[in-house]
């Protein structure tokens, strides 16, 4: 099961309603995962010299701002961090190796789920729509965001557990279906250094979407390689700093709909998502072929 949605505004007009235009795309998706949801977000770019991290916590009281000044004394650098219920918004200027590991080191229960620019990374255990409110979206003003329900069926119920997954910098993924040969890319990924917070397969696909990309690959050369090493049945929604990509496997057995007007371009697993959207009744709605990757904005 599982639901996917995403949404990119091309219109500049309608970003300071994203919030709002998307909450009813992910609630339509609840009859396809209950158990779980979780957003991508892009907005708020930072300065060249900084980055972005999306950090999470099973404690909702954790002391994120003690965590955020023993990082700017640690590593010398200008820090900043606003708590989001269970998340918390980190930004800093320092080397993003150097935070990585020092929130490893010292903040074992951290979760660090994305980092970049401008992407803001929520998820949680419940329903969309509780989820969503959870973190104070419905007014979010951005260029675009992309979603999914969870119906877990390879893993458990876990906010760790739940898309979406980050894949580096400015980059996610969220997946609808299963792969088959997950258990043997892990054991390759963790051999080239890789790390795993859960036992999800689309971490996995995460994961493997990272080398691709240290290793050299442009984003479509990554994609373009999964279609050969990735095996099972999936629908892949992938969000960039500039956009989303769409692809489905050779057999492209799950559900997918995209549509496109003058001011957005959706992407959903069912219809009924995007026609929520204002305009939908005069989009260009089809659906995506199977091995063939679709992009907005840049795919480098």
């Amino acid at each position: 099961m599982c639901g996917i949605v995403g949404l990119y505004l091309k219109n500049t007009q309608l970003r300071p309603q994203l919030g709002a235009l998307f909450e009813p795309m992910l609630v339509e998706m609840k009859s396809r995962g209950p158990d779980s949801a979780g957003v991508a977000i892009y907005r708020d770019p930072v300065q060249a010299n900084q980055t972005k991290y999306s950090l999470a916590h099973d404690h909702a009281n954790y002391d994120w701002q003690s965590l955020s000044s023993a990082l700017a004394s640690a590593c010398q650098c200008q820090s900043s961090i606003t708590q989001i219920d269970s998340h918390a918004i980190l930004i800093a200027d320092a080397p993003e190796r150097n935070v990585r590991d020092w929130i490893k080191q010292n903040h074992p229960g951290v979760r660090l789920v994305g980092s970049g620019a401008s992407l803001e990374i929520f998820k949680e255990v419940g329903l969309p729509e509780d989820v969503y409110s959870r973190f104070n979206l419905q007014n979010a003003s951005g260029s675009h965001m992309i979603g999914h329900t969870r119906m877990a069926t390879e893993s458990a119920v876990t906010t760790a557990g739940s898309h979406p997954f980050a894949t580096g910098a400015d980059l996610c993924l969220v997946h609808n279906g299963s792969l088959s040969n997950h258990n043997r890319l892990r054991e390759q990924l963790e051999k080239a250094g890789l790390e795993f917070q859960t036992e999800n397969d689309t971490e996995v696909a995460a994961a493997y979407m990272t080398l691709k990309i240290r290793e050299g690959a442009s984003l479509r050369q990554a994609l373009e390689q999964a279609l050969v090493d990735l095996d099972g049945f999936y629908t892949f929604c992938v969000g960039t700093e500039t956009g989303f990509a769409v692809l489905r496997d050779p057999i492209a057995c799950k559900h997918a709909v995209l549509a496109e007007t003058d001011d957005w371009v959706a992407m959903a697993t069912e219809y009924r998502a995007i026609a929520t959207l204002p305009g939908s009744e005069h989009a260009n709605i089809w659906e995506p072929k199977p091995q063939t990757i679709y992009a907005w904005g840049e795919l480098q």
